[in-house]
């Protein structure tokens, strides 16, 4: 069927931005447009058009104007009024991980670390409940950029579940590594939490989108938390650390260290880590214990690739992977990295449901879910532990 290209605006410069635009061009089965990128600073977004020979645009609305589908690549202080703002245009936001956060009380003495987190977890409910709502009454729909749903071995994994009837046991999973590209990621006012919401997300996200898979193969309601019990740590701000050069340790107010340990309603379990502490590239992973087989997702890094270098320099224009700290000696290097995590499968799917309806796997129930998960999880570390009730959407 002939159609006109779907005409896409990417709002954001940076890392995001960057590998949204290259995950635009590998959509095969939809026509798309980029339209041009808005960004507030004036000479990053022209620097950005300018290498991919598109439009910059000086303001929101008027990209908005031009688009059908956002990409929402900004830092998460500000996804609620885009995403509400698209929608009630009828435009498609694809929202980068974190759907929302808590970003303070607009005080010059807030910090994160030490603010209720009774008041945090309302106030994101809240947010959550105002981006829900302008979905509903939109055309349009919020597609939730959690890349690990589509990442190849998840995928694979939810095939096994759905043809197997499997019961998921436990899951075991890990985002971890030695910190942010992003300035603004220090301050809880901007990155609207700390490492158990940045990294945590991630696998966290992937086991409620399989637990959910699980309920619906087995012939009942998707199966959601029920309750979560955390800790979080900064271990980088400990007076005693260590600084080497190695790991980031310029954190304001956030979390360095988490731990969720979620129970659903059907009584199974999983352990979700996230940290910024962790050196030689990224650990991301995700291990299923099931009633009939056991699965390890390894997402980063992975095997498919092992290289001996003698010399760090001789691969000094050679990109191995994410966040390595040298390239000398044995490493993975990732022959495509952005396929194994996820992202052209995750565009592929975006772009699908936009131009024929097709169902969304990262919705904005599922986005709601995590994020409800995540500040109940500060609630419990506040806590010292204690259990939790989880709101589900």
């Amino acid at each position: 069927m002939n159609r006109e290209p779907i005409k896409a605006g990417i709002i954001g410069s940076g890392f995001a931005a960057s590998f949204h635009f290259e995950a635009i061009k590998k959509v095969y089965s939809v026509a798309v447009k980029v339209a041009g990128v808005y960004s507030r600073n004036q000479q990053n977004r022209e620097k950005f058009a300018e290498k991919r020979g598109i439009q910059a645009f000086s303001s929101l609305e008027a990209l908005c104007d031009q688009s059908d589908v956002i990409h929402v690549c900004v830092p998460v202080s500000v996804h609620e009024p885009i995403a509400v703002m698209a929608l009630e245009r009828d435009i498609y936001p694809i929202v980068e991980k974190p759907l929302t956060g808590f970003c303070g009380n607009g005080s010059e003495e807030f910090r994160g670390d030490r603010y209720p987190k009774e008041k945090a977890l309302q106030s994101v409910s809240g947010s959550i409940e105002r981006i829900l709502a302008a979905e509903q009454k939109s055309k349009a729909k919020l597609l939730y950029a959690e890349n690990w749903v589509y990442a190849p071995a998840i995928q694979k994994e939810r095939e096994i579940i759905e043809k197997t009837g499997a019961q998921i046991l436990w899951i075991h999973g890990e985002e971890a590594h030695s910190g942010s590209h992003a300035s603004t990621y220090a301050y809880w006012k901007f990155s609207g939490g700390g490492v158990m919401l940045g990294k945590g997300c991630h696998p966290l996200t992937a086991a409620l989108y399989l637990k959910r898979k699980e309920g619906l193969a087995r012939g009942m309601d998707p199966i959601q938390p029920q309750s979560v019990s955390a800790r979080v740590h900064a271990i980088t701000r400990l007076e005693s650390y260590k600084d080497l050069g190695h790991i980031r340790c310029d954190y304001h107010d956030i979390d360095d260290f988490s731990t969720m340990h979620i129970q659903f309603a059907d009584g199974t379990i999983a352990d979700i880590f996230a940290s910024d502490i962790i050196l030689g590239g990224i650990h991301n992973w995700l291990e299923v214990a099931a009633n009939n087989h056991r699965s390890m997702c390894n997402i980063n890094p992975n095997t498919c690739m092992q290289t001996y270098n003698p010399v760090d320099s001789q691969f000094k224009d050679i990109y191995v992977v994410e966040k390595i700290g040298t390239k000398q000696g044995w490493s993975n290097p990732a022959p495509d990295e952005d396929f194994i995590t996820g992202y052209p499968r995750e565009m592929e799917a975006f772009y699908r449901t936009v131009a024929y309806d097709e169902p969304l796997e990262s919705d904005s129930s599922l986005a709601a879910d995590a994020i409800s998960t995540i500040f109940s999880a500060y609630l419990s570390a506040e806590r010292g532990g204690a259990e939790v009730s989880v709101k589900t959407y």
